[in-house]
C-alpha cells in the first residue's frame, strides 16, 4: 500500500534535516530528500531506502525558486501529493554589527529567509487547492533571544519565524498548519563548524557565558539531530491536528 503522507525536506542531506527525513519515513511518510548538489543525497535514500522505507534524492537549492518548484513537481510525479513539508536547510556565518559583510548578510537571509518564503509559496500552491497539509520550519532559538556574534543568523531566523506564523495565518482556512521549531545548540555539522574547540564549545554552551550574556542549557545536554526531528514529525503529524502557528522552543531551556 503506498504511504497516506508525502513530505518533502530541505536540507536533508545532514544534520536536522536528514533525521527529520529518517523520522518522517519511518512514520510511513514517502520523502522527497532535498538539498544541493554535491551532497550525500543519494547515500541518504539509499539507507532509507535499505530500511524498506521510500526516499527520493532531489538536487535543488533553495535560493532559487524555479528549483524550489521543479523539486516539487517532481515530488508529487514520482510520490505522490505532498501534505508535509519541512524546510530544515540553512546556514550560519558568524559575525557581529561590525564585522557582518554584505555578502554574508545576503547568503544567510537568501537560504534562512528568502529559501523558506520559496518553499512555502510553492507548496501553498497545492496545498490550497486541496485544503489539506502541514508544514514545520527550523528556525532557532536566536531568533528571540539576542546573541553576540550571530547578528544576520539571528535577524534571518527571526524573519523566517514570522514568516511561518504569517503563511499560517493565511493558510488556515485551508486547514492547512503551520509551525516552527526555535532548536538552541544541536549536534550538528554546522553547530560545530563554530567550535573551534568542541569541548570547550560543549562547555560554554552548557555553562552559559556571563561575559557574553548567555544562558547556559538547564537541562544540562546538547540536542541531538533526533530531538529536533521528533517534534517536527509530530507537528507535521494528525497528532497535532490542532495545532498551528506556534514557536516551539527544543533547546533544553536555554531560551528560559
Amino acid at each position: 500500500m503506498a504511504p497516506h503522507d508525502v513530505a518533502l525536506v530541505t536540507g536533508a542531506a545532514g544534520g536536522i534535516g536528514r533525521a527529520t527525513a529518517a523520522a518522517l519515513a519511518r512514520e510511513g511518510s514517502a520523502v522527497g530528500l532535498l538539498d544541493l548538489p554535491g551532497c550525500d543525497l543519494d547515500g541518504v535514500a539509499a539507507g532509507l531506502r535499505r530500511a524498506g522505507l521510500t526516499a527520493l534524492p532531489i538536487e535543488a537549492d533553495v535560493r532559487r525558486p524555479d528549483e524550489v518548484d521543479a523539486a516539487v513537481e517532481s515530488v508529487e510525479a514520482r510520490l505522490g501529493p505532498v501534505t508535509q513539508l519541512a524546510c530544515v536547510a540553512g546556514v550560519l556565518a558568524p559575525g557581529g554589527l561590525l564585522t557582518t559583510t554584505d555578502a554574508d548578510w545576503a547568503e544567510q537571509f537568501a537560504v534562512n529567509s528568502t529559501g523558506v518564503f520559496h518553499c512555502l509559496r510553492a507548496v501553498a500552491r497545492i496545498m490550497t487547492r486541496r485544503r489539506t497539509g502541514a508544514i514545520v520550519v527550523v528556525t532557532s532559538n536566536a531568533a528571540v533571544v539576542p546573541r553576540q556574534q550571530m547578528l544576520a543568523y539571528a535577524a534571518s531566523k527571526a524573519a523566517s519565524t514570522a514568516l511561518t506564523r504569517a503563511a499560517g495565518l493565511e493558510l488556515a482556512g485551508y486547514g492547512i498548519r503551520c509551525n516552527a521549531i526555535l532548536p538552541g545548540s544541536t549536534d550538528t555539522p554546522m553547530q560545530r563548524a563554530v567550535w573551534p574547540d568542541p569541548a570547550a564549545g560543549v562547555r560554554a554552551a552548557l555553562d552559559g557565558e556571563p561575559e557574553t550574556y548567555r544562558v547556559g542549557v538547564p537541562l544540562r545536554r546538547i540536542a541531538a539531530p533526533d530531538d529536533i526531528a521528533d517534534v517536527a514529525a509530530f507537528l507535521l503529524s494528525e497528532r497535532a491536528r490542532h495545532v498551528t502557528l506556534q514557536t516551539v522552543a527544543v533547546d533544553g531551556g536555554a531560551s528560559l
